[in-house]
């Protein structure tokens, strides 16, 4: 089977992620979740920071890589000789987005398809950003996220919030 690249900031990884990952796991021979360094954004979390959360979370699954990435994603899907990337789809809202970056990529790299999976239910409404803000509020994310996320985001808001 094919090597998939599941891209994205993952800032940070959810169990939402985490679903799709498990179940790419069983569809594809090796997954490679590509960690998006993006000057556009500002993440909360530096890269090392997502990559090693994103290593930690998926630790489970034996046929993932993690790797952080800056380069074009079709770029990078062809120096890692990879023929699927992997998008997530939770609602309506994120598709017309998701077909567009689909037919973009197809258009830089013909060779390489766009796959689309859904994440369960009861994760579908959890994206990085609800879980940013409601632990910087200091709300409870410890059914969103994996144990070493809300560590982290624990961590880092107590920090930002200048407490030691």
């Amino acid at each position: 089977m094919p090597k998939v690249i599941y891209p994205g900031t993952f800032d940070p990884i959810t169990n939402g992620h985490t679903d799709l990952i498990e179940r790419a796991g069983r569809m594809f021979d090796e997954i490679v979740v590509a960690v998006a360094y993006n000057s556009k954004k500002q993440p909360l979390l530096n890269l090392d920071e997502r990559c090693e959360l994103v290593r930690k979370a998926t630790a489970h699954i034996p046929n993932v890589t993690v790797t952080g990435f800056s380069n074009l994603l079709a770029d990078f899907v062809r120096e890692q000789k990879a023929t699927v990337i992997l998008r997530g789809l939770r609602a309506v809202s994120d598709f017309e987005y998701e077909f567009q970056l689909a037919d973009m990529n197809r258009r830089l790299a013909p060779e390489v398809e766009s796959v689309f999976l859904t994440p369960a239910n009861h994760l579908s409404y959890i994206s990085s950003t609800l879980i940013r803000e409601i632990a910087s509020l200091g709300g409870d994310v410890s059914e969103f996220v994996d144990p070493a996320v809300e560590t982290a985001l624990k961590q880092k808001f107590q920090h930002s919030l200048g407490n030691p």
